[in-house]
């Protein structure tokens, strides 16, 4: 299974996911989600396979997603406007993304990461 994170260095949750893949022997590529950010097209399958609401993207607790008022600004926000606004600023991202190649899953849950990756 090609595994690839989609991370930000900096975060601390992404260090997270990145030690428990590497505890459990899990080959896989990374990828600075704020320095390459992800083009549009592949973030939009991503967002297609990880079966969530849009919403579920955002890193609410960012500053870029209080700098540009997502808060409010994402309940009339369609859903090409907010994958063309997350594409633009990898900040905006909840992170993690990690692409299974089949499932994606977004943040870190150890027990989702447990279902997939056991």
């Amino acid at each position: 299974m090609a595994i690839h994170v989609y991370q930000y260095p900096k975060c601390s949750t992404c260090r997270k996911a990145l030690a428990w893949l590497d505890r459990r022997g899990a080959a896989f590529t990374k990828s600075d989600l704020v320095a390459d950010r992800i083009p549009l097209a592949t973030l939009t399958g991503l967002y297609r396979r990880s079966q969530l609401p849009i919403a579920k993207l955002f890193n609410t607790s960012g500053e870029s997603y209080r700098a540009g008022g997502f808060k409010a600004r994402l309940r009339t926000m369609s859903e090409g406007e907010a994958l063309q606004a997350l594409a633009a600023d990898g900040k905006l991202l909840k992170r993690p993304i990690v692409d299974s190649g089949t499932k994606v899953l977004v943040g870190f849950d150890e027990d989702a990461f447990a279902r997939q990756f056991g």
